[in-house]
């Protein structure tokens, strides 16, 4: 390894801003965040600067914000969600849940102004289904996104250009896309793994509706600012002085999210995004892992909307002053942003707990101050000749929003925003084994002795992780070779004596299964069992089925699904058959955390989609390899790359 994974890349440094006059500012055009100076005495050359930048940026380019007057509405506040999330859909009884998934967000973050529902990854590569036909296989999902839309939440898909190893659909990728965004009427478009979507994308979009946004991953080009309304802050680190990010210094109306997947404390892009006037991406379950926000930040982000919410157009107003009317000698900083003649400061806290003032500014006679987080009224100190000094208490790490105004207001009252920094650990409990006892071991079964047993499991190293394990924490970007690479897994397990399958179930047992009990699943989506026919050869492995299905079948037959462990012993000794053609084994090792469910699958399959590492995992594997799949609702779980066999305790 020749990086630190813990310390940001230089790419993800801040750019130092030349404050000499005449310097070349062009190599300013690609920064994340302009860095500012240690020094106070250097931020008036600093802001001269960057105003110089952006005025030469825009002429060169010569930018039209036309874009932004198509977008509706301000979008501070976006949920990465996967589509799968428990609380947003219930797997029992086969329905998504908007409105509590929507009130959980109020409770916890102060809700959310958009959200991206994510679809394939990490599932994609199961079998040869597009990324697509995992949005088009979900029928009722228009109706989900009118649900989100009819509480003012906007809706993004998002876009895989890696997705090449799959089944091509017969039109081209940015036809598709503008036709999914067509059926679903989402708001805009995530573009995964890319910076940008310009060129045939962004023209077959407008061409389709104008005003529907593209979200680029990482830093969006400066030249594509001008399209693309949108954009991830992903991995930007910030100078100890607080930086300016370049896309909205360049343009006030764009809005950037700030994002670190990995960290366990998000106070440094909280903070970033309230004196940018941006917003951030709340993702707590990262491709089937949990890493989920702490009550501190939920807090001040859920005091950040209580602004953006009131007073959004200050956030993205012309008249914007960085590290506005500081006080000498302490850890606060401030932006100044000017609407209608009208101050408004965002102000964060650095340091630790603190009283006393937050900045000093000019006298304004008539006016009072109000602290619009708390809605708390302020007191003007003051601070020398036509100075006045506003302030107070300010927790560690804590945030603050001061009005100026000629108006007395009455605000509603709000706690300072604070709470428990620690992380809130969730762990991926298994779904406990039924315990299915015959004296006898059953025809076509193999016995295999219990005890104790030690096990090598192999993976590839995902995003996902295997078990409940975060593979990542506090890291910057995975890089290879600490992502994708083969790891292993030591696991001491005890178990009892039992009998497995010999082979998987067959077509033809499956079939009589169904016909006997009538057997139907809570949603029939691709289950090809219903008209009694046999949807492969008899004796071929009985595939299109989910974890329910299986289990309904194995206790009509008097057994249950072997444990991994049990099916990764029974391999090892030689005593399992594969049918043709190869598929993944589901077996009785379910996880859940609350928010995601996962299956661990055994033995590999004929099916390998290729061109990219991002897929799940295919073709023949040794015993010892593990996948972890994570559960689909809507019947999208089941695939002609899945069977399973049964197995009994003795």
């Amino acid at each position: 390894m020749t990086f630190n994974p813990y310390l940001p890349r230089p790419i993800d440094l801040p750019t130092a801003v030349p404050l000499a006059a005449g310097a070349d500012l062009s190599v300013l055009d690609e920064a994340k965040i302009f860095a500012a100076p240690d020094d106070p005495a250097d931020w008036p050359a600093w802001r001269d600067r960057l105003t110089r930048w952006r005025t030469e940026a825009r002429a060169r380019l010569g930018y039209d914000g036309g874009h932004y007057a198509e977008i509706a509405g301000d979008c501070f506040t976006v949920c990465l969600a996967w589509l799968w999330d428990e609380s947003l859909y219930d797997a029992e009884r086969g329905v998504f849940t908007v409105d509590s998934f929507l009130d959980g967000a109020e409770r916890d973050f102060g809700g959310f102004d958009g959200v991206v529902l994510w679809h394939a990854y990490p599932v994609i590569g199961l079998d040869d289904r597009n990324q697509f036909d995992f949005y088009r296989q979900v029928p009722e999902l228009p109706e989900v996104v009118r649900a989100f839309q009819a509480r003012g939440v906007r809706v993004f898909v998002d876009y895989n250009p890696w997705d090449v190893g799959t089944r091509r659909p017969q039109r081209t990728d940015p036809d598709e896309v503008a036709a999914l965004v067509g059926w679903l009427g989402v708001d805009g478009v995530f573009l995964d793994t890319l910076k940008e979507g310009a060129g045939e994308l962004r023209k077959t979009l407008d061409a389709a509706r104008p005003g529907i946004v593209l979200e680029g991953e990482s830093r969006v080009p400066l030249a594509r600012v001008a399209d693309h309304a949108m954009s991830w802050a992903q991995w930007f680190a910030d100078s100890p002085v607080p930086g300016v990010l370049r896309a909205k210094w360049f343009e006030r109306r764009h809005l950037l999210h700030h994002t670190r997947r990995w960290h366990r404390s998000h106070l440094d892009e909280l903070h970033s995004a309230w004196l940018n006037g941006v917003g951030v991406l709340v993702w707590e379950s990262v491709f089937g892992v949990w890493v989920g926000w702490n009550e501190r930040d939920r807090a001040v982000l859920a005091a950040m909307r209580r602004v953006q919410r009131s007073h959004a157009a200050w956030l993205r107003a012309e008249d914007w002053t960085p590290l506005a009317d500081h006080v000498a000698g302490t850890e606060i900083y401030a932006s100044r942003w000017l609407h209608d003649g009208t101050p408004l400061w965002t102000v964060v806290n650095r340091g630790g707990a603190y009283d006393g003032p937050w900045l000093v500014t000019e006298e304004r006679p008539g006016h009072r101050w109000y602290e619009l987080t708390t809605g708390a009224e302020l007191a003007a100190t003051p601070a020398g000749p036509g100075r006045v000094a506003i302030g107070g208490a300010l927790p560690a790490g804590g945030i603050a929003a001061v009005l100026g105004t000629v108006e007395a207001l009455t605000l509603p009252r709000h706690a300072p925003a604070e709470g428990d920094p620690s992380f809130p650990a969730r762990s991926a409990v298994r779904r406990a084994a039924p315990v299915v006892r015959r004296d006898d071991v059953p025809d076509g079964m193999r016995a295999v002795d219990g005890g104790r047993r030690e096990l090598l499991v192999r993976h590839r190293q995902r995003e996902t992780g295997l078990y409940g394990e975060a593979p990542y924490v506090d890291e910057w970007k995975p890089l290879p070779p600490r992502l994708h690479q083969p790891v292993t897994l030591h696991r001491t397990v005890r178990f009892g004596r039992f009998a497995i399958g010999e082979r998987e179930v067959s077509n033809a047992e499956y079939a009589e299964f169904v016909r006997a009990t009538g057997y139907r699943p809570v949603r029939p989506e691709r289950w090809p069992w219903a008209d009694g026919g046999l949807p492969g050869p008899a004796d071929g492995p009985a595939t299109h089925v989910e974890l329910a299905d299986a289990r309904a079948y194995a206790a009509w037959a008097g057994s249950r699904l072997p444990t991994e462990d049990e099916w990764q012993v029974a391999a090892e000794l030689g005593l399992l058959r594969r049918a043709a053609p190869l598929v993944w084994n589901l077996t009785e090792s379910e996880h859940t955390d609350g928010r995601t469910r996962f299956v661990i699958l055994k033995g590999g399959v004929s099916y390998r989609a290729d061109g990219s590492d991002w897929y799940l995992d295919g073709g023949p594997q040794p015993p010892g390899v593990s996948v972890k799949l994570l559960t689909l609702g809507a019947g999208l779980t089941r695939s002609e790359s899945v069977g399973f066999r049964c197995a009994v305790d003795l």
